[in-house]
């Protein structure tokens, strides 16, 4: 019998929820939709600040913040960040620059202006774009895999790492592929100078952090329960437990310690457009279940249901969609705690966690298939629970007013006044006391409160460290045009006004952002059209000094440093031949090592100047030969190495399946680095064979012919007989 009535209960739901969502919303046009994902700020240490996009403020970065198109950050000295967009981890080094260009479902688009960036790819999707800008070139990710970006202090100069994947460098008209286990140092703006080489092992403080996080993710047993496509799944392990509820499935219970505790109650709210107001969680793992999923109370405790795991084969699966708060609004003419315009005394805001099979209704414009796939990936509520809503309710005009689950449940409501709710303020210190009978018998409104924002609800945290003006005035080179800058926040504020406190359609903001158009973006350029190109040797070096100079940069003096140092090694450091001038092949410099033969076989025949001796005679029938036998190998390279990646997966399904031990799955991962490890040991003695096979036909092609032999016998030179 309950089972009935929670079932008509959440048909009721969704008849009044959606009763209340304007109707021209089912006519909106998908392009009105807001993107179905954002970056969360997963981890700050350190002095990071914040600047939302449509704005000129900086603030302290707030642990669970949505970060979007426009937002910024920096990390200042001996800080550190990190970000996650869907399967994808962003981390930030110390004194680096990074803002959104552009974040919607299929693109983002990162600005990189300074520091070092780590990314790591675990799922790209066949439409997807992945691009990092820097002040001199823009890299495309094409494989799932680990990246490394480095821009120096000056910006003249970029260090790509590709640990795993695949990449591609545009800029200065060329593009440049780089490999599995290659790193790419490329400087100049105009004109890119390049050199590609092998990886080698020289990780620094900075890789070894983003390796233990990225263990850390791997090692998460939520992942059974949930999503891997929700952010901040991986939280969930060290701050709560998993238990099953008949009713509900696998349920996930927080640790507590707060006396009360109820979600949705210990945070406070921001603005952020085009989504409105957004709840920001106090608890480190508090992302996921504040954006995704459904509250529930288990005899007299909060738990969460989770959006499913990705499903088996077979079954329809739809990607999570990110909701700014999966709440309803308590308030009407007859509760003194109003949720704005037309609430009566209007002194308050009050709210309450949404339930399972409960509709979630966007207060911002959207398309009748938005309303469904953000309710369909968030919880049990179906398409056929949604269309009943259009048939029965919309056509039909049949509203009917119900109660929801959590609207009476223990220590449910949460209320704060109307100005801590504009200002920021935490709600946990400012709640205010409503009365239960009250509050079971209120209205209840499944849209946000029509309350207009100010700057401090943009903002959100206190002031803090400005970055350098660099920083934010130095341009980058985009492969691909980034949407108009954010509007400003004046300018969002008077729509938002004339929208009567709710957030503007989308197409209204594009439209002022159109008129931005007409101002070119100094900050960004974009990369002409491109040719595949050929890396050169660009790091010469001085006279008697070692030829490990990869911490090079123009105009600098050199350092024997490596190129993918973290920490700031590519800024000018005490230098072991002080006093000398570059020696590289600059303007006005004549080229360095000249008359001298140099050999390149340490490095991949793809970063070699054409002809590897400048001084040799090159037989183009040759070169072609050898080029195609380096083609060869490397794609029978990439053919061993892509049997190992689907074995490993396939080893990794499997202990996952069977619920291995963490013992089991370590020593599948040392398994798996040692055949890797393998692997690389074998391509360098293939390619050691290759070279050396090669260096002999040139040698036998370049060696002067040997004098014909005479054919008469040589004479006898016998002393003349004496009688």
């Amino acid at each position: 019998m309950r089972k009935h009535v929670l079932k008509l209960a959440s048909l009721l739901s969704v008849a009044l929820a959606v009763a209340l969502f304007a109707p021209q919303r089912a006519a909106a046009d998908d392009d009105e939709d807001p993107p179905s994902r954002v970056a969360r700020l997963s981890y700050a240490n350190g002095t990071v600040s914040f600047n939302p996009g449509g704005t000129d403020d900086w603030v302290s970065a707030v642990v669970n913040r949505p970060i979007t198109t426009g937002d910024k950050l920096w990390t200042d000295n001996d800080a550190r960040a990190e970000l996650h967009i869907g399967s994808a981890a962003i981390r930030l080094s110390d004194n680096t620059g990074f803002s959104f260009l552009n974040l919607d479902d299929r693109m983002a688009q990162i600005r990189l202006t300074e520091g070092t960036l780590n990314v790591r790819v675990r799922r790209l999707e066949q439409d997807e774009t992945f691009e990092i800008d820097t002040p001199n070139l823009a890299f495309s990710i094409l494989r799932p895999g680990n990246y490394k970006i480095n821009v120096n202090e000056a910006g003249d100069a970029t260090v790509v790492v590709v640990r795993d994947g695949e990449g591609e460098v545009t800029g200065g008209g060329s593009a440049y592929a780089i490999h599995p286990r290659e790193t790419g140092t490329f400087s100049g703006a105009d004109q890119l100078d390049a050199d590609i080489h092998r990886l080698g092992d020289n990780d620094d403080d900075f890789d070894h952090w983003c390796g233990d996080r990225d263990r850390r993710e791997d090692r998460s047993q939520s992942s059974r329960y949930v999503s891997s496509d929700v952010i901040g799944y991986e939280d969930l392990d060290d701050n709560g437990g998993w238990r099953p509820v008949p009713e509900y499935g696998a349920v996930w219970f927080p640790h507590t310690t707060i006396v009360g505790w109820a979600p949705y109650r210990y945070g406070h709210w921001v603005w952020i457009s085009p989504w409105g107001w957004t709840w920001v969680d106090d608890a480190p793992w508090g992302f996921a279940p504040f954006h995704y999923g459904r509250w529930v109370t288990v005899g007299g405790v909060w738990g969460w249901v989770p959006c499913a795991p990705r499903a088996v084969v077979g079954v329809a699966y739809v990607r999570p969609v990110y909701a700014p708060a999966l709440v309803a609004w308590v308030g009407g003419p007859h509760f003194s705690v109003g949720i704005g315009i037309g609430g009566g005394g209007g002194v308050g805001v009050a709210w309450f966690p949404l339930g399972p099979r409960e509709v979630f209704v966007p207060s911002y414009h959207v398309s009748r298939t938005y309303v469904t796939n953000v309710n369909v990936s968030n919880t049990t509520v179906n398409n056929t629970v949604v269309n009943n809503y259009y048939n029965n309710v919309v056509v039909n005009k049949n509203v009917t007013n119900i109660k929801y689950v959590n609207q009476t449940a223990p220590n449910g409501v949460t209320a704060t006044s109307q100005q801590n709710f504009t200002s920021a303020q935490p709600v946990g210190r400012n709640m205010m006391r409503v009365d239960r009978r009250e509050v079971e018998s209120a209205q209840v409104n499944p849209t946000t409160p029509t309350v207009a924002p100010q700057q401090r609800s943009v903002l959100g945290a206190g002031g803090a460290a400005r970055p350098p003006a660099r920083f934010q005035e130095r341009s980058v080179v985009a492969k691909r045009p980034p949407p108009p800058a954010p509007v400003s926040f004046v300018k969002q504020q008077q729509a938002i006004q004339a929208n009567g406190g709710r957030p503007p359609v989308v197409s209204q903001m594009r439209q002022v952002q159109a008129e931005n158009t007409q101002q070119a973006r100094p900050n960004i350029k974009i990369a002409p059209p491109s040719q595949p190109a050929t890396p050169q040797n660009v790091r010469a070096n001085g006279s008697g000094q070692p030829q490990n100079n990869n911490g090079y940069r123009p105009g600098q003096p050199q350092m024997n440093v490596q190129p993918n140092l973290q920490n700031n090694s590519n800024r000018p450091a005490a230098s072991n031949n002080a006093g000398q001038q570059p020696q590289g092949n600059q303007p006005g410099n004549s080229p360095a090592n000249n008359g001298r033969n140099k050999s390149f076989n340490d490095r991949p025949p793809t970063s070699r100047p054409a002809g590897g001796n400048p001084n040799s005679t090159v037989n183009p029938q040759l070169d072609q030969k050898h080029q195609q036998q380096q083609e060869q190998l490397r794609q029978k390279q990439d053919q061993e190495r892509q049997k190992i990646e689907q074995k490993q997966v396939q080893e990794q399904q499997k202990v996952q399946q069977k619920n291995a031990e963490d013992a089991r799955k370590q020593q599948v991962d040392r398994r798996q680095q040692q055949q890797l490890q393998q692997l690389e040991q074998k391509h360098g003695q293939e390619q050691q064979k290759l070279e050396q096979k090669q260096q002999q036909e040139r040698q036998k092609q370049q060696a002067p012919p040997k004098d014909k032999p005479s054919s008469k016998p040589p004479k006898d030179d016998k002393p003349p007989h004496r009688g």
